[in-house]
């Protein structure tokens, strides 16, 4: 009888241990699971964070413009609005004039320099004006600043581009396409929105986009080298004109007044 009451304690003991095993097998199971279905949704939502990101990434790289720093509809008067960047290397490259080559780079825009009348042709006394706001707000000697070429009037409308030289929208810097271009400034003379949709002056920094809307009169300028580099939207609608009009440092490199017949 003891040996039948051992076997049987022995028996449950054996069917006792087999239980815990299986619960301790079926705990670590479901703590597995736990685990996966938890490491999923951790997962899950990495992935969506990566995406996201990638998604605002690419759309900034796609987008036209990031920020608009002046609109169409602003009036930047008395002062001109000015945005300083840091000056890129470029000018290291060509002869330094002191008084003239830029120490200081940006970009800014003025509407009290040129009337929306006189913005309907370009004169002597405008280009004198523009030269003089320019050499203020860089803190240079005026008589350092030379018009330089090309000093041109742009028309530009949705017509398809016949020749490579007609693709305004591609990205560019002034002094690497130029050389000669140490300040680029740009006289409208349409309004963006109401004479022509598209066409905005795009600045394309590392960190987004950003555009000045065109309006009659406004005139925008900037440092030439690559801390601008910019391109132009291509016009959807309208006709957009502007007379550009770019400094020099280099008296070589200097060009006389156009002369009125």
């Amino acid at each position: 009888m003891a040996l039948v009451r051992q076997r049987t304690a022995q028996g449950s003991n054996a069917t006792e241990i087999e239980k815990k095993i299986k619960r301790g097998n079926a705990l670590r199971q479901g703590s597995a699971w736990r685990w996966s279905r938890g490491s999923v949704a951790l997962l899950l939502v990495a992935l969506s964070l990566c995406g996201a990101a990638m998604w605002l990434y690419v759309t900034s790289l796609d987008s036209e413009v990031t920020e608009t720093l002046v609109r169409g509809s602003e009036l930047v008067s008395p002062q001109p609005r000015v945005y300083s960047v840091e000056c890129s290397e470029d000018y290291e490259s060509y002869k330094r004039y002191p008084g003239c080559t830029p120490q200081k780079c940006g970009r800014a825009v003025t509407d009290s320099v040129v009337t929306r009348e006189e913005a309907q042709a370009l004169r002597r006394d405008v280009r004198e004006r523009i030269q003089a706001v320019i050499a203020e707000t860089f803190d240079l000697d005026p008589a350092m600043v030379y018009l330089t070429k090309p000093t041109f009037f742009s028309r530009i409308n949705s017509t398809a581009a016949k020749t490579q030289h007609d693709e305004y929208w591609h990205p560019h810097i002034d002094k690497v396409t130029y050389g000669s271009f140490d300040y680029t400034s740009l006289l409208y003379l349409s309004d963006y929105g109401s004479d022509f949709t598209g066409g905005r002056f795009i600045f394309m920094d590392q960190n987004g986009n950003r555009t000045v809307e065109p309006r009659a009169g406004r005139v925008s300028f900037f440092t030439s080298g690559s801390e601008n580099l910019h391109r132009v939207e291509r016009v959807t609608w309208g006709t957009r004109y502007a007379i550009t009009v770019s400094f020099t440092c280099d008296p070589a490199h200097a060009i006389s007044d156009p002369t009125l017949p």
